[in-house]
C-alpha cells in the first residue's frame, strides 16, 4: 500500500518525511554512551516458576531488535521489565538512563508501548481512542489532528474511523492498539507481537514502517513468534526457555547455526562425504570447514565464503571420480536457523548419541560440529 505523504498544516512544520507517521527526531545535544535499553544479568520468577534466568542484552540507539522465541519463551516478561512493569527478581534493568520502574514522567512521554492483550477503550471510537491517547501525551489540536489522520491511513482504518473499538475484528483491534503506540511519536517504542492477526500484506506495510521509525533515529524493540520476522530486523535476540539463546544479526545466527555458509552440492553419482573430505587439497583448504552428506549424490560443504569456496569443491568432486550438476549457496530459512540453535540449546547431552552424519575438515573456534 502506498503510505500518502502528510501534509504541514502549521506553519513552522517541517518539510514532509519520507513517512506521513514519522516527525524528524530532535538532534542529540551529546552522544549517549550507554545503551538506549539494557537488561544485565536479569531474572524474574513468578513462585517456583522462572520465567527469564540471567538474561543480559544491549540496545544501541536507532536499532530494530526483534526478540523471537515460541509461545512461553519469556519475552513478553523480558519485554514488562523493559517498561518497568515488573520489577526483576534478579540482576536489573536500564532504560534511557534510568530505572524503568521509576521513570520520571518525561521519560514515559518518550515511549510507546503496544501490549500483547487488547487495551482499547471499548466505548470509543477509532478515532476517539487515538485522540485520546494523544491527548494524554499532551498533543495540541493542530498536531494532533495531523498524526491521527496519518495514522489511520496508513493501518487502513480510516473508514473504520468511527466504528467502536469493541465491534472492531481482532486483527483491527491489533492495528488500533499499535497506532496508539506510535500517535505520540515517541523515541522508543515497545511492541509486543505487533504482526499478530493481521493479513499479510498489512503485515509487509508494518514492517516497512517499522523500518522507516528506525531509519529516522528511533529505536525499536519487537517480540514475535513468527520467526521469519527476523530477516526484518537489525538485530535478533533469540529466547527459549527463558534463556537467551543467541543476539545477533540475522546473517550472523544463520552461522552460529550451521557453522558458516552452506554450499549445496548434486552430483552426477554417489559421492562419500568421508571420501571426499579425506583429500589432502579439501583438508587443507580454509575454506571448507566440514562436509555434510545429506543424500546419495547430495552433499552439503560448510564454507566461511560459499562463493570463494565453489571452485575448490567442484575439483575435489571430479578428483573423487564424480561431477557436480549443480552447485549453489543455501539460505537455510529462520525456521531452521530457529530450530537448530534451540534444538541444540535444549537437547540434552546424552551418552550413545548416535554420530554426526558428516566430516569436520577444519572446523572454526566456536563453531558448530558438521552433521
Amino acid at each position: 500500500m502506498a503510505i500518502p505523504t502528510l501534509t504541514p498544516e502549521a506553519p513552522d512544520a517541517a518539510p514532509g518525511p519520507a513517512s506521513p507517521i514519522i516527525e524528524p527526531a530532535a538532534p542529540a545535544a551529546t552522544a549517549r554512551p550507554e545503551p538506549v535499553a539494557a537488561l544485565i544479568d536479569a531474572g524474574r520468577s513468578f513462585g517456583d516458576v522462572v520465567a527469564l534466568e540471567d538474561v543480559s542484552l544491549e540496545v544501541p540507539a536507532g536499532s530494530l531488535v526483534g526478540v523471537i522465541g515460541p509461545s512461553g519463551a519469556g519475552k513478553t516478561t523480558a519485554l514488562r521489565l523493559l517498561t518497568g512493569s515488573l520489577r526483576p527478581t534478579s540482576g536489573s534493568a536500564r532504560v534511557l538512563g534510568e530505572d524503568p520502574t521509576i521513570f520520571r514522567e518525561r521519560t514515559r512521554e518518550r515511549i510507546g508501548f503496544m501490549p500483547q492483550d487488547v487495551a482499547l477503550y471499548e466505548d470509543l471510537t477509532v478515532r476517539e481512542n487515538l485522540d485520546f491517547v494523544a491527548s494524554l501525551f499532551g498533543l495540541l489540536w493542530p498536531r494532533r489532528r495531523r498524526r491521527i489522520r496519518a495514522i489511520l491511513s496508513w493501518l487502513e482504518l480510516t473508514e473504520a474511523r468511527n466504528r467502536r473499538a469493541s465491534r472492531l475484528s481482532g486483527g483491527m483491534q491489533r492495528r488500533l492498539q499499535l497506532g496508539c503506540a506510535l500517535v505520540h511519536d515517541p523515541d522508543l517504542v515497545f511492541l509486543d507481537e505487533p504482526t499478530a492477526g493481521v493479513d499479510p500484506l498489512l503485515r509487509q506495510t508494518i514492517w516497512a514502517e517499522l523500518r522507516r521509525l528506525r531509519g529516522d533515529g528511533r529505536t525499536l524493540i519487537v517480540t514475535t513468534q513468527l520467526v521469519a520476522d527476523a530477516e526484518e530486523c537489525d538485530t535478533v535476540a533469540l529466547i527459549a526457555g527463558g534463556r537467551l539463546l543467541a543476539l545477533a544479526p540475522p546473517d550472523d545466527l544463520r552461522r552460529q547455526a550451521f557453522g558458516g555458509e552452506l554450499l549445496e552440492v548434486e552430483t552426477g553419482s554417489m559421492i562419500d562425504a568421508e571420501q571426499l573430505a579425506a583429500d589432502p587439497l579439501v583438508v587443507s583448504d580454509p575454506l571448507v570447514d566440514a562436509v555434510r552428506q545429506a543424500g546419495p549424490r547430495r552433499l552439503v560443504v560448510v564454507s566461511p565464503d560459499a562463493a570463494s569456496a565453489t571452485p575448490g569443491v567442484i575439483d575435489a568432486v571430479e578428483r573423487a571420480g564424480g561431477s557436480v550438476t549443480s552447485i549453489g549457496e543455501s539460505r537455510p530459512s529462520f525456521d531452521e536457523v530457529f530450530g537448530e540453535l534451540v534444538g541444540r540449546a535444549t537437547a540434552p547431552a546424552a551418552e550413545g548419541t548416535a554420530p554426526a552424519q558428516g566430516v569436520d575438515v577444519n572446523p572454526p573456534s566456536g563453531s558448530m560440529a558438521a552433521r
